[in-house]
């Protein structure tokens, strides 16, 4: 039987990069916050976090929904429907064992495909071939209502007593029989109970929908334009999933009197607002939720207003640490740090400061990391709206915005999001972003720049 050490838990490390001098009357201050955590990705590695949660000799727990659109439109072309069973069964097989699972068709309703009355199976060999056998009687017919499709997930991962509860979902079409207020209102319900990946597969589904999802129930999205790269999105879907190890990690922030946070958002992987999800924890200090973790590194891009002061004073801007919510935490399910439960501190923290100074270069200078992520949000921003003005006929507009992405997007190294955006706009200079609207484009290729815009790269060394 396995005994796990103290030191075999995933270890989170804190840096902060920032330029802490400002000017004099100079009241704003930004920093970077990386964080990473190491020694994840094993089975096991997580079980002092949440001892709870495992039996002796096990590793972090986990409960996954496969959510399946079986629309009538996932018959056209009938290719779709396979593919689709295809990458749920690719993604069953990825499963390890003594993980729970359950397996949701969604239509205008949500069904339990296996393994039905309301349970979850336990990952083997004989559950997943089941499971395998189930998919086979998946049919498309009926319409589309996702939200329907979560709040069935939810219900079967609030169940289990593990530790990471995940969706992924499949969607090939608009979310046409429910309104837009009962899909927020289904994730309103779900945010921070599961994380949830989404996908469009094809080109006739909403992307704004689909990004929407992910970002509220802290997952990916993306788009699969041919159905038969299905199956490897999957798999690499369910193994990052099987890879994670600490759920509903928050990222708190603690202010001193008179200070007021700008902003919060996660900058890299990808953009992620975070600002106004945040819960209080305490006297002056707000928990911001990151989802879970596993062997990965993300950046914090951290804005906070600071009462102005004399020269050669200096201050103490916030603190950043990271928690954890503990057993008996009265707060609703992943939601951590909320209603002020029982936290556990992780131990990675990080501190800003500020400083002011009557030396110019130091007060006006930058730090590269800073300057770097700002420019990432703005490219994510220049072409959400570039591809808006586009479709508003608004091609002037377009173009600007556009230029100014490919502008960038060059000057910052992000390579994959340059090739995206030459195939929308005709780069006559990167460097100035001098660009010209193609006549023709692709409908897959205008989605997949739509839906990959918050991707970003990071700080070159």
């Amino acid at each position: 039987m396995a005994n796990f050490a103290k030191s075999n838990a995933p270890q989170f490390s804190m840096d902060v990069y920032q330029n802490e001098y400002l000017p004099e009357g100079g009241r704003e201050v930004n920093a970077i916050v990386t964080v990473t955590a190491t020694g994840g990705g094993t089975i096991g590695s997580a079980a002092t976090l949440a001892p709870h949660l495992y039996a002796p000799g096990q590793g972090p727990s986990a409960a996954v929904a496969i959510m399946v659109d079986c629309s009538g439109s996932m018959d056209y072309p009938p290719t779709k429907m396979r593919n689709a069973r295809d990458a749920t069964a690719a993604a069953i097989d990825t499963l390890r064992d003594g993980t729970r699972f359950a397996v949701i068709g969604g239509t205008h309703v949500a069904k339990e495909v296996y393994p039905g009355a309301g349970r979850l199976a336990v990952a083997d060999a004989t559950t997943r071939e089941q499971a395998k056998q189930a998919l086979r009687r998946l049919s498309a017919g009926g319409g589309t209502a996702i939200g329907t499709w979560l709040r069935l997930a939810d219900r079967l991962l609030s169940a289990a007593d593990v530790t990471i509860r995940h969706g992924i979902l499949l969607t090939d079409g608009r979310n046409e029989h429910e309104s837009p207020e009962d899909l927020r209102a289904a994730l309103t319900e779900c945010a921070g109970r599961f994380t949830c990946d989404a996908r469009g597969v094809g080109t006739d589904w909403e992307v704004k929908e689909v990004t929407g999802i992910a970002s509220a129930l802290l997952g990916t999205a993306d788009i699969v334009a041919d159905p038969a790269g299905l199956a490897d999105d999957f798999t690499r879907m369910m193994e990052t999933a099987m890879g994670k190890e600490v759920a509903d990690v928050a990222l708190r922030v603690w202010t001193p009197v008179g200070t007021t946070i700008r902003f919060v958002k996660q900058v890299a992987p990808t953009v992620e607002e975070l600002t106004g999800r945040r819960t209080e924890a305490g006297p002056r200090a707000g928990d911001y939720p990151t989802g879970s973790w596993g062997d990965e590194s993300r950046d914090y891009h951290l804005c906070v207003e600071v009462p102005a002061a004399g020269l050669g004073q200096e201050m103490l801007a916030a603190r950043v640490s990271l928690v954890v919510p503990q057993p008996g935490d009265t707060s609703r399910p992943g939601a951590a740090g909320s209603g002020g439960g029982s936290v556990q501190n992780l131990g990675a923290q990080g501190l800003v400061r500020a400083v002011w100074t009557d030396d110019m270069t130091a007060s006006t200078s930058i730090s590269p990391q800073v300057a770097h992520y700002t420019g990432q949000a703005e490219l994510a921003q220049a072409i959400q709206q570039g591809l808006d003005l586009r479709k508003a006929g608004d091609f002037d507009g377009a173009t600007a915005k556009l230029g100014r992405a490919v502008q960038l997007a060059s000057a910052s190294g992000n390579a994959d999001t340059a090739k995206l955006l030459a195939k929308v706009v005709d780069v006559v200079d990167a460097a100035t972003g001098t660009v010209r609207l193609k006549a023709k484009v692709a409908e897959a290729d205008e989605m997949t720049l739509e839906t990959r815009s918050t991707k970003t790269v990071r700080v070159k060394k």
